[in-house]
């Protein structure tokens, strides 16, 4: 099975919505210093009604694909990464994502990045991804913990509908109650 291929079928629209947690950073996973942004990120999709698994902490570069492309063959509905996603020679993690995505949807992190921008003018160095692997809907967030806020903020707007839309739901309709 190839890293983009989920195993079973997809989901319902509607069915309980799986995610995990990544935390891309070599100083958090060599024991320097706690992670912040993964638990802040995990609280915060579990409060969107998601069963979260994580966070699962790893070095940037190669070990963030290994991880994005388990979560997607374990049948993740969602994989949020938070940090890796700066100019930082270190900073790879929107590398490791291109390489597992089969399509990018942009207008996530475009809008992940406008959300924090007036506050913190340096939230537009953020070169986060996301896009669709398979069935998974993977997005890349900033590591510091308002970076994270700020993308559960937008997250909570459209993640249920990506989801819904990525098991094969239909968009609302104007009027319609569901």
């Amino acid at each position: 099975m190839s890293g983009t291929e989920r195993q079973g079928s997809a989901a319902a629209p509607g069915a309980p919505y799986r995610a995990l947690v990544i935390t891309a950073s070599n100083r958090a996973a060599a024991g320097v210093y706690a992670d912040k942004g993964g638990p802040v990120l995990a609280a915060g999709l579990t409060a969107l009604g998601f069963s979260v698994d994580g966070p699962v902490v790893v070095p940037d570069g190669e070990p963030v694909a290994e991880a994005l492309r388990g979560g997607v063959e374990a049948g993740y509905d969602v994989v949020v990464t938070t940090g890796g996603t700066g100019i930082s020679p270190t900073d790879l993690t929107p590398e490791m994502t291109r390489r597992v995505l089969d399509r990018e949807v942009p207008g996530i992190p475009e809008s992940i990045r406008a959300e924090s921008r007036e506050q913190v003018p340096t939230a537009a160095l953020s070169r986060g991804l996301a896009g669709v692997a398979g069935s998974t809907l993977i997005v890349n967030l900033p590591g510091s913990t308002g970076g994270v806020r700020d993308g559960l903020a937008v997250l909570g707007r459209i993640l249920v509908h990506a989801v819904d839309q990525i098991r094969g739901g239909d968009h609302p309709r104007p009027g319609s109650t569901s």
